[in-house]
């Protein structure tokens, strides 16, 4: 594991203090689970366009033609 030092305004500290405390965890858990959600969402995002990128037009509206033209199933309300 490695060591990080940041330094932050006394207000974003206090706000910090604060969450990580109504979330029941430590100010390093709080930040190390901050990092990982925000390192997954680029992540996610770079390799939905990387996909979009393989993406061809006329194979995706060849692929909606197979489809039926069917009104959704209603479920009932819980």
């Amino acid at each position: 594991m490695s060591t990080l030092s940041v330094r932050l305004p006394k207000s974003l500290h206090k706000r910090l203090k604060e969450m990580a405390d109504k979330e029941g965890v430590s100010m390093n858990q709080f930040i190390t689970l901050a990092i990982t959600e925000k390192v997954s969402t680029l992540l996610t995002v770079d390799y939905l366009k990387e996909r979009a990128q393989k993406g061809d037009r006329k194979t995706f509206e060849e692929l909606l033609e197979k489809v039926p033209d069917t009104e959704p199933e209603e479920f009932d309300k819980l």
